[in-house]
């Protein structure tokens, strides 16, 4: 047999089982990806306590279309199924928020004003209505909710496990999502405890792409918090403003809020 007339057939032989074989193929990717999301929904929301740190970035493009990040640090507590508290700083603010079943309080630190609102119900409550606009920001608070699946992946087009990666030591499953308007990663630690380690949401609708991610640093469970960690006892000399001036303890600074959307 002529090698050298055979090997066009061969190549072409084997790019047509490549064509066959891709399919099942990703459809086993897709599945694995979304699978490693389903353990991780489950783990966090079997949890009853966790307490954790995170580093949190934004990006910006400015009329001029400079992509500008601002960065933030931040931890939280988690008692469920109705009390949590949260703190963020960065260069622009430095806010507490406090939730106890029935009120929330948010309390920025860096212009000593607070406000309160009444939200009762649940943890899962108050993080459905935090998506829906309250002027506060709880960096990756959709990966605590009870059960993140279905959130996670209800606009979905597009799934795929990476690979292995490693964020702060700990050795992850690294996955990409997409939909219509933005892409978006999430590494979850691999092992018996499927921790979610890092995520990043690149937009496709705004200019240059920018994107926002969560670092999660520390993460415990099965501690023991008081009903004390929950409760916000405004100091003597702030300010009580409307819910509605909650603006003031954005994340960015105020010179270019309005830019974000550019």
């Amino acid at each position: 047999m002529d090698t050298r007339k055979a090997l066009p057939v061969l190549l072409l032989f084997a790019f047509m089982l490549g064509m066959i074989s891709f399919p099942a193929y990703a459809h086993a990717n897709e599945d694995t990806a979304k699978q490693i999301v389903r353990e991780m929904s489950q783990y966090v929301g079997s949890q009853k306590t966790i307490a954790l740190s995170f580093e949190s970035s934004i990006e910006i493009i400015t009329p001029q279309l400079e992509k500008i990040q601002f960065t933030n640090s931040g931890d939280a507590l988690l008692q469920r199924p109705n009390k949590l508290r949260a703190h963020r700083w960065g260069g622009y603010a430095d806010v507490y928020m406090y939730f106890d079943g029935i009120t929330v309080s948010v309390y920025g630190e860096h212009i000593n004003k607070y406000a309160r609102f009444d939200a009762p119900g649940s943890v899962d409550d108050l993080i459905h209505l935090l998506r829906e606009g309250h002027g506060i920001s709880l960096p990756g608070s959709d990966l605590l909710l009870g059960d993140s699946f279905p959130l996670l992946m209800a606009d979905v087009i597009e799934a795929k496990y990476i690979g292995r990666g490693v964020i702060n030591g700990v050795e992850c499953e690294h996955l990409a999502f997409r939909n219509f308007e933005t892409d978006w990663q999430l590494w979850v630690e691999a092992g018996e405890k499927p921790i979610p380690r890092k995520m990043v949401v690149t937009s496709k609708t705004m200019n240059s792409a920018p994107q926002y991610s969560i670092t999660i640093k520390d993460w415990k469970t099965n501690v023991d918090p008081t009903t004390e960690d929950f409760v916000f006892i405004p100091p003597i000399d702030a300010k009580k403003i409307k819910e509605t001036e909650l603006i003031e303890f954005d994340e960015l600074p105020p010179e270019v809020q309005g830019d974000e959307n550019q």
